[in-house]
């Protein structure tokens, strides 16, 4: 997909020149067209490849990966969580009911698969610091959850956990602000356990015009390439919600794989652009 606007932060774009129109980038993201879908049908999806130029080693990074992208009209910060739970819970149990002999071949130990059952336990972001803290990490508050802090704080449960209301500072624009603690937003992380991490990322969107627009000023972003997803707010505005799960690292840790890149056919990371 390629598209004119920054779906999430400037640092991990792959961008090219676009004729005469300036900079294309590589899409991070289909979430903002999926809200303009949603302010219309009220629940969709999309679903395609995404990238990211992250300069990243690790075994649970690509640069080009998929997403399934849920947006729903009318949920909230809490109603988004209780679909992803939902979400995952379902995938889980098809695969279990479906794949049994598959995940056999690969050796994978389904005992904790079966204990994937909704609701998933909740910790807010705060004190997801203080129980790091506790654990020996020296987090402080304001920094994102690196992989070595969600894979700790991920050890204190036998299922997908959520951390929700990360600081402001360290998350996207489009995210609500929470109005119990302008400090922080309205999302969340759903981190997978057995060392995964994160496989799906969500959040209440802004749907205040004036806000919106502040935060794409604060991201020092130029709100020209904006202005149609501004309009989506401009002329009346709506609750609403939505997720990004992505298709490898949940391929990954349902079957027990030691690395990313065996989730994908022709992985993309820094080292690897062959085949």
């Amino acid at each position: 997909i390629l598209t004119g606007a920054i779906g999430e932060e400037a640092g991990n774009l792959f961008a090219t020149d676009y004729f005469d129109l300036g900079k294309a980038y590589l899409a991070q993201t289909g979430q903002l067209y999926v809200e303009a879908a949603a302010a219309a049908l009220g629940k969709v999806y999309c679903f395609g490849p995404t990238f990211r130029a992250e300069k990243s080693k690790t075994r649970r990074h690509l640069t080009e990966f998929w997403m399934v992208e849920p947006e729903v009209a009318f949920n909230d910060s809490e109603a988004n969580m209780r679909l992803q739970e939902s979400f995952v819970s379902y995938i889980v149990a098809r695969v279990l009911e479906r794949r049994k002999e598959e995940l056999k071949e690969l050796e994978r130990d389904t005992a904790p698969l079966e204990r994937v059952q909704a609701p998933f336990p909740r910790i807010s972001y705060t004190d997801a610091v203080a129980r790091l803290n506790e654990l020996g990490s020296d987090m402080t508050w304001g920094a994102d959850l690196g992989g070595d802090d969600e894979t700790l704080l991920a050890k204190d449960y036998d299922r997908p956990a959520f951390v929700y209301n990360y600081p402001k500072q360290v998350k996207a624009f489009y995210m609500k602000e929470n109005p119990e603690d302008p400090r922080t937003v309205l999302n969340n992380d759903c981190l997978a356990p057995e060392g995964y991490g994160e496989i799906i990322g969500g959040s209440q969107r802004e749907d205040d015009h004036d806000k919106l627009l502040a935060r794409i000023h604060q991201q020092g972003l130029d709100p020209d390439r904006y202005r149609w997803y501004l309009d989506l707010r401009k002329y009346g505005t709506f609750v609403h919600a939505g997720f990004g799960l992505g298709i490898e690292r949940t391929v990954a840790w349902i079957t027990g794989i030691p690395h990313i890149r065996e989730a994908i056919a022709f992985p993309r990371q820094i080292h690897r652009l062959y085949p």
